[in-house]
């Protein structure tokens, strides 16, 4: 006897399938008009990829590359595809990095390759990439046990994956096959590759960019032009990992194991102290009376304010920090996005008029009063604050929109020092699954906002789509115009964040809407050891969102 299930799609009215119906087969019958193809679904607010077969009633909700989630699982599958063709290529063994991504982009390396990476070499790849788009190749997912896992991660030459199985909770892990490769991934992956269709290689310092679509417009490319300053942080946090000896997850958990986290807390934080006194030196060599920090929410910047402060107190000058979030306007004044919500990351949530006349007039020699942003009532407070500038002073001002140009415009540009700060992070999971910096802030905002800011998890993750395109439009335009740049990313900081994160994540509920980007972070924090906060010291930057901080009013 036939067995149903009843199925919503999209929230319209529930049809009737057979029981056991794959995902796949939903999508040729209700989805073959959509504008761009269906790459994964959500299946009762759980992602589902579309091998899935439905054995219950189920909601469910088709993605696409348009969707944040869609979007992840097409870089996924397209990295897949492309370490497929490069190991065809230049040999099984080969190894292959996906190091960080820059503008949506993936920057990757052959690290142990001898010869040069060429136009012509990344064409021949590209050139098997679309061979195995045209076959339309099926990728196929496999459960394996810990050990089969290991065994064939070894095989393929991927002794990166091997290590991180080690430290598996779960008896079973999920390799995908295409053709003869097998590889480990962290997420979903389509089905096929006959929907992957638009991606570019070009070449790109010692490695290349795999290219992708624009989420916003797919039919467009990401931009991917040369970040000169942006690639050289990147640079040198690849050189901090190697002095480090932690390039992966793995690598960290071993560590953590034997015993030796302290001593990588105590080089991590010395790196930043060493980096923080040498943009001291740089300003006050160079005369320099106002510094303005950038950077988007949650990289750091506070704490950063506050420690380069103390080094320009060592260099003999006398730092005033304003925050500009001090000076947003009031909760109900703040302009509005394109869905109806309030738009913080937008300069125009900024009193920049306010701001400025106060910057002018403490340039001028004359006393303002400063302003409190209180964010538990959403309310700009005046609480007898006030500050005057002594010819000793420099001002310290770090806020989001710091290096735009309307920010302290009247100001000579002689006298300012940009520096912009973001969570470039160090380390991967392992050489094919990216740690993405924004999941890095993402984490730190979710601790930050419950302990700080009497936030929920769910609140933050709610408002956090609107937090990534606001960063988009008003804050990375400006990162190139920054004197200097620094990551504030911290390798071990992840197995810290896990402790504070997972309970608050685990509060929201399996019907709310923010559930599915909870149980993806879950997923991601499981694969780090966990370890208290008693060692990171009082000035780390980490203590900005777990507490503790010696900056800390």
């Amino acid at each position: 006897m036939i067995e149903y299930v009843n199925v919503s799609i999209a929230g319209n009215q529930a049809i009737k399938v057979k029981k056991g119906t794959r995902l796949s087969e939903l999508v040729e019958k209700y989805a073959s008009d959509n504008e761009y193809p269906v790459l994964l679904s959500k299946v009762n607010n759980q992602l589902s990829e579309l091998s899935k077969e439905i054995k219950e009633d189920s909601s469910i909700e088709f993605l696409d590359i348009k969707d944040a989630n869609g979007y992840r699982t097409y870089q996924r599958s397209v990295a897949l595809l492309m370490i497929f063709a490069a190991k065809e290529i230049l040999g099984k063994k080969t190894r292959v990095v996906v190091e960080h991504s820059i503008n949506k982009n993936h920057y990757c390396e052959f690290p142990e390759l001898e010869e040069e990476i060429t136009d012509e070499l990344l064409k021949q790849i590209e050139d098997r990439m679309k061979k195995a788009v045209e076959e339309n190749m099926v990728i196929e997912k496999l459960s394996l046990s810990i050990e089969e896992g290991a065994a064939v991660a070894e095989e393929m030459g991927l002794h990166d994956k091997a290590h991180i199985l080690q430290y598996r909770r779960t008896s079973n892990v999920n390799f995908y096959r295409i053709g003869w490769f097998y590889d480990y991934f962290y997420g979903q992956m389509t089905v096929n590759t006959g929907c992957l269709n638009k991606f570019k290689l070009v070449k790109e310092l010692n490695g290349f960019l795999i290219v992708f679509p624009n989420p916003q417009c797919p039919e467009e490319f990401n931009e991917f032009t040369n970040r000169e300053k942006i690639s050289k942080v990147f640079i040198e946090s690849s050189k901090w990992g190697k002095i480090l000896k932690v390039d992966t997850v793995g690598a960290l958990n071993d560590i953590i194991c034997n015993d030796g986290l302290k001593d990588i807390i105590r080089i991590s934080e010395g790196l930043h102290e060493k980096k923080i006194a040498s943009f001291a030196d740089m300003i006050y060599e160079n005369h320099k009376k106002i510094v303005l920090i950038a950077g988007p929410s949650s990289s750091g910047k506070t704490t950063f304010a506050n420690r380069l402060s103390v080094q320009l107190k060592v260099s003999g000058l006398n730092p005033r920090v304003i925050s500009l979030d001090d000076y947003y306007l009031n909760r109900d004044e703040a302009p509005l996005d394109e869905f109806g919500k309030p738009d913080f990351e937008a300069l125009e949530s900024i009193d920049v008029n306010a701001f400025n006349e106060d910057i002018e007039r403490l340039v001028e020699g004359k006393e303002i009063s400063l302003p409190t942003f209180n964010f538990a009532t959403g309310l700009r407070e005046y609480k007898g604050n006030y500050l005057k500038l002594s010819d000793n002073d420099i001002l310290v001002i770090e806020g989001i929109h710091g290096l735009n140009d309307k920010i302290a415009s009247t100001v000579s540009e002689e006298w300012k020092f940009r520096i912009f700060i973001s969570a470039l992070t160090q380390l991967n999971i392992d050489d094919h699954n990216r740690i993405p910096t924004s999941d890095t802030r993402l984490i730190r905002r979710i601790v930050r906002d419950h302990f700080h800011r009497g936030f929920s998890a769910l609140t933050t993750i709610d408002m956090w789509p609107s937090v990534v395109r606001g960063e988009g439009r008003h804050i990375f335009p400006y990162q190139e115009k920054a004197d200097a740049m620094f990551n504030s990313a911290l390798v071990y900081e992840m197995c810290v964040l896990k402790q504070y994160a997972e309970p608050l994540l685990f509060k929201i509920d399996k019907k709310m809407p923010q559930y599915t980007e909870a149980r993806r972070i879950l997923k991601f924090l499981d694969s780090f050891l966990g370890v208290g906060s008693e060692n990171i010291p009082p000035n780390s930057i980490l203590r900005e969102f777990v507490g503790g901080s010696a900056f800390e009013k």
